[in-house]
């Protein structure tokens, strides 16, 4: 599936090819939140690198978290430097993915058939994160990855 993105100013606009369409997975780690977060945690979806397109590349700037213990996370989180709109996270540790935050694609995403929450031993009381909601919930981080979900759920695009 084809997706467009962009940011809140359209001083970033991309695109790319994603064979895990579906937005379902919440993160409440603190990075998500504080990032990305509306609502107190951000949904990562996953797109092929190499069909990365994207038009203002002059105004993204690059975050690399700090971990906890001081490190400096490998992962950069490009966000549009005029508007401050997250837009995806890259890792050179999986140089083939991308992982656009579906808050900034603006094409018509599927509907999930559930929510997984990830993180929630790191989400503060505000968030109202779920304790047991009929959907999936972990305290870290699931086994499953994005398009072990997408193939279990029968959404893998082609």
């Amino acid at each position: 599936m084809q997706l467009e993105g962009s940011c809140h100013c359209g001083g970033v606009r991309f695109s790319l090819a994603s064979r895990t369409p579906t937005p379902y997975m919440r993160c409440y780690c603190s990075i998500c939140r504080k990032t990305a977060g509306g609502g107190g945690y951000a949904i990562n979806i996953m797109g092929e690198a190499g069909s990365l397109k994207i038009e203002g590349e002059e105004n993204i700037a690059v975050y690399q978290a700090k971990m906890p213990g001081g490190k400096t996370s490998p992962a950069g989180r490009s966000f549009c430097k005029q508007c401050g709109s997250a837009l995806w996270l890259s890792d050179p540790r999986w140089p083939d993915g991308v992982w656009p935050l579906a808050s900034a694609v603006d094409t018509d995403l599927p509907i999930p058939p559930e929510q997984v929450n990830m993180m929630l031993a790191h989400a503060p009381a505000w968030t109202g994160a779920p304790d047991s909601d009929g959907n999936t919930n972990f305290a870290e981080y699931p086994e499953l990855s994005i398009e072990d979900w997408h193939k279990n759920q029968r959404l893998l695009v082609d």
